[in-house]
């Protein structure tokens, strides 16, 4: 079964009120369209968090094709977060990791799934991204 993941987070002031929102797509199934936020947080955790609940909307093990439109989360999961689990959660710098408990969270969820992460760029066009990013956005307006 082909499933597809589109996740975006917004966020009005850095750090303001933000959301996050995810659009999960199975074949031969309506999309599933999830969102939330906070009303006060960062890009970045909203970013994170789209990802995370996202991962969570499923209760079996997946095989997922990800998009996500920030280049942090990506790089974040694929490649940095192994030298900061290594490195007791800290940068390269000998810095703590910014969201380290988001990021923990994010690589708990990551092991019950095989995931192709790719990355998207934002606002030029992709419909589900579009999708995601309207999600995100309307728990801002909302407020």
């Amino acid at each position: 079964m082909k499933i597809t993941v589109y996740t975006d987070g917004a966020c009005s002031g850095n750090p303001g009120i933000g959301g996050w929102g995810a659009v999960i797509l199975i074949e031969d199934t309506k999309p599933v369209h999830l969102h939330g936020g906070s009303d006060h947080t960062t890009n970045n955790q909203m970013e994170l968090i789209a990802a995370i609940e996202a991962l969570k909307y499923f209760s079996e093990s997946s095989i997922l094709n990800f998009f996500t439109d920030s280049k942090y989360v990506k790089e974040g999961i694929e490649s940095w977060v192994h030298n900061w689990k290594r490195n007791g959660w800290k940068t390269t710098a000998k810095k703590p990791v910014k969201n380290k408990e988001l990021w923990k969270e994010l690589d708990a969820q990551i092991t019950k799934h095989t995931i192709n992460w790719q990355w998207v760029k934002g606002h030029a066009g992709n419909v589900h991204n579009e999708t995601a990013d309207y999600l995100a956005r309307k728990f801002i307006e909302d407020r």
